[in-house]
C-alpha cells in the first residue's frame, strides 16, 4: 500500500478522482511551473543553459536533501534505484536541459504553449502502455493539438534559430510526458517525497559536467540573477515536483496533466509582467489551436482502460 506524506485526514486516493488535497497540490505545482518559464528566460541572460540547469537543481537538491537528512527519509529500495535513476535522467536531466537550450531563442510564453502539449503526449503514451484508451474524438483532439504546436514551431516569420529552439522545447515536452507516465508505477512503491528527493538528486548528477562553466560566470552575475535561480530552484523545482508527485500518486498522471492547459495562460501573463514579452499573432493562433485540442482530448476524448479503472476501485 502506498504511504503518503500528507496527514491521514486526506481522503483515500482514487485514480482519476480529485479530492481537495490532490487538487491543491496540483494547482500549487501549476502556478510555480508557470512562473518558471519567465524565471528561466531571465536567468539565461546571466548563465548559460547548462550552468543554469545545474545551479537550479543544486539548489533544489540541497533543499530536499537537507530535509531528507533531518526527516530521515531513506533512499528507495535497492531494486528501484535503477528505475528511479533512468526515469530521472529523462524527466529531470533531459527535460530541463532541452528546455533551457530551447528558451535561449524561444520566449517564455511561447515555450509554455509548446509544453502544454504534454497532456496529449501523456495520453498517447498511456494509450501505448494500456493505461487508458482514446475515443475517435480523442484522436482528433490529439492531431489538432499537435497541429497547433507545429504552427508555432514552423510559423512564418520565425528565424531558423527560433525553429530549432522550438523543436528543443518540443523534445522537452516529450521527456516530461515520459516522466509523468513512467513515475506512476514507482509511486505505487515509494512515498512521493522519497521519490521526489532522489529523482531530483540523481537527475542533477549528470549536470555536474557544467560545473566549470558555472564557476566561471558565478561571480559575474548580479544578486538579482542569483535570487531568481534560488527561487526557481526552491519553488518551481523542489516544492512543485513534490506536490506534483503527491498528486500523481493519488489520481494518476492523466488526470493531473489535464490541468496543464492552464499553464500557458499563467506563464504568458507572468512573462508579460516580468519580462515585457508580447506573444506574436502566430503564437496566439497556434496556442489557441493547441489548447483547444488539449481540452478536447481531456473532456470527450478519454476512455479509461478496464485494467486502469480496476486499480482505482
Amino acid at each position: 500500500m502506498t504511504r503518503h506524506l500528507l496527514p491521514r485526514t486526506a481522503p483515500e486516493p482514487r485514480l482519476g478522482r480529485w479530492d481537495s488535497w490532490s487538487l491543491a497540490a496540483a494547482l500549487v505545482t501549476i502556478l510555480f511551473w508557470a512562473s518558471a518559464f519567465a524565471g528561466v528566460r531571465a536567468s539565461l541572460q546571466e548563465f548559460g543553459p547548462g550552468p543554469l540547469a545545474l545551479y537550479r537543481f543544486l539548489v533544489a537538491s540541497l533543499a530536499l536533501g537537507g530535509y531528507a537528512l533531518v526527516a530521515r527519509i531513506p533512499p528507495p529500495p535497492a531494486r528501484l534505484l535503477l528505475p528511479v535513476t533512468l526515469v530521472s535522467l529523462v524527466g529531470i536531466t533531459a527535460y530541463h536541459l532541452l528546455l533551457n537550450y530551447g528558451q535561449v531563442t524561444v520566449p517564455a510564453g511561447t515555450a509554455s504553449i509548446i509544453i502544454a502539449v504534454v497532456p496529449v503526449m501523456t495520453a498517447l503514451l498511456s494509450l501505448a502502455l494500456g493505461q487508458e484508451r482514446l475515443s475517435p474524438v480523442g484522436w482528433v483532439g490529439s492531431l489538432v493539438s499537435l497541429g497547433g504546436v507545429l504552427l508555432i514551431v514552423l510559423g512564418r516569420g520565425q528565424s531558423v534559430e527560433f525553429t530549432g529552439g522550438a523543436l528543443l522545447v518540443l523534445g522537452s515536452a516529450l521527456a516530461s510526458a515520459l516522466y509523468f507516465v513512467l513515475q506512476k508505477p514507482l509511486l505505487a512503491q515509494v512515498r512521493p517525497l522519497q521519490f521526489t528527493v532522489w529523482s531530483l538528486m540523481t537527475g542533477t548528477v549528470p549536470m555536474l559536467v557544467f560545473a566549470p562553466e558555472l564557476l566561471r560566470v558565478w561571480g559575474q552575475a548580479p544578486l538579482s540573477a542569483h535570487l531568481t535561480v534560488v527561487y526557481i530552484g526552491l519553488f518551481p523545482a523542489a516544492l512543485a515536483y513534490l506536490t506534483w508527485s503527491y498528486a500523481i500518486s493519488r489520481v494518476g498522471a492523466a488526470a493531473c496533466t489535464n490541468l496543464m492547459y492552464i499553464t500557458p495562460v499563467l506563464a504568458t501573463l507572468i512573462a508579460y509582467l516580468w519580462l515585457g514579452e508580447r506573444p506574436t499573432r502566430m503564437t496566439l493562433l497556434g496556442g489557441a489551436v493547441a489548447l483547444g485540442g488539449v481540452v478536447l482530448v481531456n473532456t470527450l476524448g478519454r476512455r479509461p482502460a478496464r485494467a486502469t479503472a480496476k486499480q482505482g476501485s
